[in-house]
């Protein structure tokens, strides 16, 4: 009888240790799905900034043209007969749609 006492005194330790560890890895997951959403926002914010820089940069590129500077005026000549086609086609779709 002491025998089998002795063994469910063992497997009592054992799961009280189990279910510690089970808690403790609980807990690490939780914290680790924060710090993820933590990374996935500013992951988020960061392409998002990227994205504004960009637009930036390339608004300034067509200023810059545009004021005479040399260097981006093939850029902005194309930009500007895109925006002619584009507007073009606009007004192409809008006197089929009056007629």
């Amino acid at each position: 009888m002491e025998k089998l006492s002795d063994i469910t005194v063992s497997i009592e330790a054992k799961l009280s240790k189990l279910i510690q560890h089970l808690e403790k890895v609980v807990e690490e997951n939780a914290s680790l799905k924060e710090e993820l959403l933590k990374q996935q926002t500013q992951y988020s914010n960061l392409q998002q900034e990227h994205f504004e820089t960009k637009q930036q940069f390339e608004n300034l590129k067509v200023v810059n043209s545009l004021l005479g500077s040399e260097e981006h005026k093939r850029e902005t000549k194309l930009k500007i007969n895109s925006l002619v086609r584009e507007i073009d086609h606009c007004i192409s779709q809008l006197t089929k749609i009056s007629n």
